[in-house]
């Protein structure tokens, strides 16, 4: 159990807590019972280790106060909006015989006696605290669950929980899942990106280009040779049709006269 010791304070105003925080302390209040509120001050240093941990809100403190003891269970933190840093908390009297409504963290031991685990196995975390109703007096640090024997499937229910006697989850309408083992996750290879079968399809596409364009040219060839023939024959047939015209122009002779 923590033991914190604590120093009362009339302070009320904000500049005197302010004060207070300046020399290391954190203002805090003290409630629950028949006793009245007392307004305490607690060293910083003294309780920064509890203070950090997740299960802060669920432990016990023995709080001794001018040399008398109690126990008390830390209820609420405040902390600064900028350096958040803890500026008060609120503490309540625990008092024998009465009931009180706690989460209470979850551990799990023997990990290494787990088959499931020991093949690869997962544990899957569904719950890291269980709010319980139990005694004041006999608030349970923590909730163990043995994980040896366990295997792939394997699901870890409240009922399998061995709570201590007068404690009882505060859901009680289902049997809820604390934890799973469940199975290893299997990495699938990755499939080849798009893009080096778009760049596939454009090599083809432009290996065919170049296939019709060697094609045109010597269609292009071909159809240049005709038009130098074509041309040819026109020129010659031409030529002939000039030589026949001169005959033709030339002056007629005509008949002698008789004498």
């Amino acid at each position: 159990m923590n033991n914190l010791k604590a120093i009362k304070r009339d302070s009320i105003s904000t500049g005197e807590t302010n004060k207070l925080r300046a020399k290391g302390l954190i203002p805090a209040i003290l409630y629950g019972g028949k006793d009245p509120n007392a307004k305490i001050s607690i060293e910083k240093k003294s309780i920064e280790t509890i203070l950090n941990s997740d299960s802060f809100l669920s432990t016990v403190i023995e709080l001794e106060i001018e040399g008398k003891k109690q126990k008390v269970l830390p209820r609420d933190v405040a902390y600064h909006v900028v350096s958040d840093e803890p500026i008060h908390i609120d503490f309540m009297r625990i008092v024998s015989g009465s009931k009180i409504v706690i989460e209470i963290p979850v551990k799990f031991k023997n990990q290494s006696e787990s088959p499931g685990l020991k093949r690869g196995g997962v544990l899957n975390i569904v719950r890291r605290k269980v709010e319980l109703n139990c005694p004041a007096d006999q608030i349970p640090d923590d909730i163990e669950i043995d994980l040896a024997g366990t295997d792939i499937g394997t699901s870890i229910k409240i009922s399998s929980v061995t709570l201590p006697s007068n404690v009882v989850p505060t859901i009680t309408g289902r049997d809820f899942v604390i934890a799973t083992v469940a199975a290893p996750t299997i990495e699938k290879e990755p499939e080849k990106p798009a893009a080096e079968a778009v760049e596939g399809t454009e090599g083809e596409a432009a290996a065919g280009a170049e296939g019709t364009t060697a094609g045109d040219a010597a269609v292009a060839g071909k159809e240049g040779e005709a038009v130098k023939k074509d041309d040819k024959g026109k020129d010659q047939s031409g030529d002939k049709k000039q030589a026949g015209g001169d005959k033709k122009s030339s002056p007629e002779k005509k008949p002698q006269e008789k004498k």
